[in-house]
């Protein structure tokens, strides 16, 4: 398996400093701030980059299940909410929420949870962020939900 990078440089101090991220690939660049990070400013972060991440590792790895179990999904969507909260003297990740929405055709709502579980607790994101509890809400959508009422 190939070994995937990124780059980040931090000019200056936390509150008034600036930095850039990127990745290995060089598919994405983006300025960072205090800013970006812990209020509203238009940009990205550290933290988002890695809620993106678990969501496109979570969605694979559910869409591999699927598959090992006998099911082709048409289309399986994954919102990673991440939450950083302050704590004692600093902040920390302290929640994900994954909400995933699954178009399978020809599956009933446990299978289909149950595989959504499975990828939960084994995509490579998750595993490396075990540390911090994951939330996993997952539902069947367009013609597939009809067939698990």
């Amino acid at each position: 398996m190939p070994i995937r990078k990124g780059y980040a440089v931090w000019e200056g101090d936390l509150l008034s400093g600036k930095g850039t991220m990127k990745v290995g690939s060089g598919a994405f660049e983006s300025p960072y701030t205090f800013a970006t990070r812990f209020g509203d400013a238009a940009g990205t972060n550290p933290d988002e980059l890695i809620a993106t991440a678990h969501a496109g590792c979570f969605s694979m790895a559910l869409a591999a299940n699927l598959a090992k179990a006998g099911f082709t999904a048409r289309k399986i969507s994954t919102t990673a909410s991440l939450h950083v909260d302050k704590v004692d003297q600093g902040f920390k990740i302290t929640r994900i929420d994954l909400a995933t929405e699954g178009d399978v055709p020809g599956i009933d709502n446990k299978k289909f949870l149950e595989e959504a579980e499975s990828a939960k607790k084994n995509c490579p994101v998750s595993q490396a962020l075990a540390a911090v509890e994951i939330k996993l809400s997952a539902r069947l959508i367009g013609e597939s939900a009809s067939v698990s009422r």
